[in-house]
């Protein structure tokens, strides 16, 4: 068992908490028993993996199954768990795997979610999770946006991070034209929209443009959408969380093609 937090392969690992060190290696940082289930259920590769003796004997099923998938299983001690662990109380167990290779939406697509610099991880984890159990074709995120393995985004998505077609973009006006050519609508969100979101027919294929959590979509992008709308809020209250303001959204349309 290890129990040195200055072991190579422990140093090695706590690294990963850092983005360059992830963006270097090409891996990225599993945490928690949840997001392990989901790895294995999916079959995604893992490279180390490290547990504490309480963790494995209460999980007998899942061990096995990470003892099939994984390259490297080590017992470690509580110490060296949370010296790895991105959480102040970790469940027991920490994976590296490798970044994912992203699997772009199709073009053209029935619905598709395009976020702008988002910044949040909590929150683009949180959108990841929503679009998904909301069965939207995928989504998109700006290249300046919080990282997709993130840790805490990979968390927030609760495994949904595994199943749903993400691609990152350089340069999303030439997304956005790019899908307005191929006879997708484009809707953006703006505070000073005439239409309301739930006077909107959503049953045609649309792109969905969200954006910044404080600045907002930036106006070249709100100026290519084909409709803008807004979510009618109090006049007490200036701005929705942006994961709140996808989850109203998605499925509002998810709504209405059920009911088509």
């Amino acid at each position: 068992m290890l129990t040195s937090t200055q072991n190579p392969l422990i140093k090695q690992i706590k690294k990963l908490q850092a983005a360059k060190e992830r963006r270097e290696t090409q891996l990225c940082l599993l945490e928690g028993t949840h997001l392990i289930q989901e790895a294995c259920a999916v079959r995604y590769p893992l490279m180390s993996v490290c547990c504490t003796p309480t963790w494995q004997a209460a999980h007998p099923e899942l061990w096995s199954s990470v003892l099939a998938t994984s390259d490297r299983v080590e017992l470690v001690s509580d110490e060296v768990i949370r010296s790895i662990a991105t959480t102040v109380n970790p469940d027991g167990i920490v994976a590296t795997a490798p970044r994912m290779a992203l699997s772009p939406p199709p073009i053209p697509a029935n619905l598709t979610l395009v976020l702008a610099t988002i910044q949040d991880p909590g929150n683009l984890g949180t959108i990841i999770r929503t679009a998904a159990a909301a069965g939207i074709d995928g989504l998109w995120v700006s290249q300046d946006s919080v990282d997709l393995d993130n840790p805490k985004v990979l968390r927030a998505s609760a495994g949904q991070w595994f199943r749903l077609a993400m691609g990152v973009s350089d340069n999303l006006k030439e997304l956005v034209t790019s899908y307005q050519q191929q006879g997708v609508r484009v809707v953006a969100t703006t505070a000073n929209a005439k239409t309301s979101y739930w006077d909107v027919d959503w049953r045609s294929p649309t792109l969905i443009l969200l954006g910044n959590e404080g600045a907002g979509l930036s106006p070249d992008l709100s100026a290519l959408a084909d409709l803008q709308v807004k979510i009618p809020m109090s006049a007490t209250v200036e701005s929705l969380n942006v994961s709140t303001a996808a989850a109203l959204m998605l499925y509002e349309v998810r709504r209405q093609q059920q009911l088509s």
